[in-house]
């Protein structure tokens, strides 16, 4: 757990000079909005504190060291991977109406859905303008991973969006739904700063897996907070995926060994908490999560990496899985 702080501190430390230059070439408005987002700033531009935590910029560093590389040259893959995950939560906080997140008051709702759809392209295209004028021979292959995985996260989006509108979704299902939405950037994320050192494919396609799986986990204990996360943690309500009608993963799990939960009043949402952690829902979901953290770390146990970079990425895990559940 500290080894896992300790890489996150310090990915934000490196990133954040490199992202607000980033952020520098975009329009006033449009930077004003994003540095919101990122918890810079305030609405009116005044500084303020906030940020993520950078799991996914962490990843990337790690990764060009994991390659033998200098930390440093996978700073360009840290900040694309960090813009575009930002792109996808300015435009999720819009889909799911949430109108908090990190405990502020969303874009869409401070400046409008126009205004959030607009700031989140802008983010999408800067992600690549950073890759592809990094001034590495690798800038462009970590560009086109990149892209590819943005497909992923979107076709994963269109599905889950797509789950609201039908009674039921297997778990297998859900699960191919989440490699899309979150495995796909988390598998670019641990692989981008190695593409970026010039590493071997195995080694890149290792990296790859363990990303994978560890976005799988990741979101599958983000669908147990969903539910029964504490929102001073989440900065979300309490049953908020079952508020918004999400077909998560435990909830999935539980519907398809309940079927009778699916009868149970929509707006009694502590009842239908109930019912779905008594059908294995909740102890399912994470269980699997520590499954997947198992092929991940295999993953990189096949292939020959520092023992300290190793060590970082299992930290990540555990620290991924183990989180406020």
């Amino acid at each position: 757990m500290t080894t896992m702080l300790e890489s996150l501190h310090r990915s934000r430390d490196a990133i954040t000079p490199a992202m607000r230059a980033a952020l520098d070439r975009l329009d006033p408005t449009t930077r004003l909005q994003a540095a919101y987002h990122f918890g810079w700033v305030d609405a009116q531009g005044r500084p303020d504190r906030g940020g993520g935590k950078a799991v996914r910029p962490a990843l990337a560093l790690l990764s060009a060291q994991a390659a033998g590389g200098p930390e440093e040259i996978g700073l360009p893959g840290a900040v694309a991977v960090e813009l575009v995950h930002n792109f996808s939560l300015l435009h999720d906080d819009l889909m799911d109406h949430d109108r908090e997140r990190r405990h502020r008051t969303t874009v869409w709702v401070v400046w409008g859905s126009s205004s959030a759809i607009l700031s989140g392209d802008a983010l999408l295209g800067l992600a690549q303008e950073v890759l592809l004028d990094c001034g590495l021979p690798t800038g462009a292959p970590a560009a086109l991973l990149l892209a590819k995985a943005t497909r992923e996260l979107i076709r994963g989006q269109v599905e889950d969006l797509a789950f609201e509108q039908r009674a039921s979704v297997t778990v297998e299902e859900c699960l191919d739904m989440a490699a899309g939405k979150t495995g796909a950037l988390m598998a670019a994320s641990a692989a981008i700063g190695a593409v970026l050192a010039g590493a071997p494919a195995e080694t890149v396609a290792a990296l790859e897996t363990y990303g994978n799986q560890l976005g799988l986990a990741f979101q599958l204990v983000d669908d147990v907070l969903g539910i029964w996360g504490d929102p001073a943690v989440t900065g979300k309500p309490v049953f908020s995926d079952l508020r918004a009608d999400k077909k998560s993963l435990p909830i999935s799990y539980a519907l398809d060994r309940d079927p009778s939960i699916a009868l149970i009043d929509p707006a009694d949402l502590e009842k239908r908490a109930g019912a779905i952690e008594r059908a294995g829902g909740r102890r399912w979901a994470l269980d699997e999560a520590g499954r997947r953290m198992a092929l991940g770390e295999a993953a990189l146990a096949s292939v020959d990496l520092p023992d300290s970079v190793r060590s970082e990425l299992v930290a990540l895990g555990k620290f991924i899985v183990d989180r406020e559940v």
